[in-house]
């Protein structure tokens, strides 16, 4: 039971990655650049947190369904993982959005270009 977060944030990535090679939103769209925003923006969230830590405003609290591995104190591995998670799922949200909104603005001037046709 003790790893019951990280497989669901593993799982969750996975399906992320799913997603994303799927529809060519983040990584499948340009992996260098995607690799260099993840990190950073991995390292900044890991940055707050450890400040955090430091200050004394996070603390890592018990539960049963961590692994208890800890990179830095009181800053568990299922932090780290879950930061990447949520750096991703940003991008792909973005991506994805973008994607959309291009989709529909080809929609719209398909339509308009088909009533100037008609008329």
């Amino acid at each position: 039971m003790g790893v019951l977060y990280l497989l669901a944030l593993l799982i969750s990535l996975g399906c992320l990655v799913l997603l994303d090679r799927r529809f060519h939103l983040f990584f499948w769209r340009k992996a260098g650049r995607a690799a260099f925003v993840l990190i950073i923006g991995v390292a900044v969230f890991t940055a707050w947190d450890l400040l955090g830590i430091g200050f004394g405003v996070f603390a890592r609290g018990d539960g049963i369904v961590s692994t208890g591995i800890v990179l830095a104190p009181e800053f568990p591995l299922e932090e780290l993982i879950f930061l990447t998670f949520l750096c991703y799922l940003t991008m792909v949200l973005v991506f994805g959005f973008e994607a959309l909104l291009a989709e529909r603005r080809r929609v719209t001037a398909r339509q308009v270009t088909e009533r100037r046709v008609r008329r």
